[in-house]
């Protein structure tokens, strides 16, 4: 089932996947809730997406009630998200290693980032780290990347999907070239505390304020 299969983002179908992407697992209940439509339509649109290989069905046993079974993504959902460029980009990457190696590389990555941070700049541009963060979030769901901010005694941007996971699994500097280019857009220090491709449900940003340049004066 290809992305243009689920129709628009507001169907049931892309719901259900951005939910289970975002909080899986998941039950019927919430699915539910979320949709605000029945357990049999809920279940239908569980099996269609079961069916493709998008979500599968865990048995869970917890306390002293009875074992319920909860929803969550495959692997495979991550194809979903993917910008479907990765066979032309792994290629060229291979190429400019074989090259320039692994040093002209790294520049080329760098300058790529700083290309990509141009896309944000523009939703980014509060004074205050903690709402810059949450401006770049709402951007990057606003270019298919599903982000949360969190804002407590440590703020981190929480990604839960990858447009690069298949080139980034075979090049993780691709990780750095991601990191350097969430740094560039917020103005701090961004540091890559968990990642998806070392098995984490997403990949977990920390940002740190004490490396705040603003104005040209360090943020307190």
């Amino acid at each position: 089932m290809a992305l243009n299969e689920f129709g628009k983002r507001e169907s049931p179908l892309w719901q259900i996947v951005e939910y289970l992407q975002r909080r899986s697992p998941a039950t019927i209940k919430e699915l539910e809730d979320l949709l605000g439509i029945t357990t049999t339509a809920v279940r239908q649109h569980l099996n269609t997406l079961q069916a493709e290989g998008y979500v599968e069905r865990r048995l869970v046993h917890a306390g002293v009630g009875r074992p319920h079974h909860v929803y969550c993504t495959t692997a495979r959902t991550q194809e979903l998200f993917a910008c479907h460029c990765d066979d032309l980009a792994l290629t060229l990457l291979e190429e400019v290693f074989q090259l320039e190696g692994a040093e002209r590389t790294a520049q080329l990555l760098e300058r790529v980032g700083e290309r990509l941070a141009g896309k944000y700049t523009s939703a980014v541009q509060a004074s205050l780290l903690h709402d810059r963060v949450s401006q770049l979030a709402d951007a990057l769901n606003g270019h298919g990347v599903l982000a949360d901010a969190a804002v407590g005694e440590v703020i981190t941007l929480r990604t839960y999907n990858c447009p690069f996971h298949e080139l980034a699994q075979d090049h993780p500097e691709i990780c750095e070239m991601d990191r350097g280019m969430l740094q560039k857009v917020l103005g701090a220090e961004v540091q890559l505390s968990e990642c998806m491709l070392e098995g984490h449900s997403g990949c977990v940003f920390t940002v740190h304020p004490s490396a705040q340049v603003l104005g040209g004066e360090r943020a307190r």
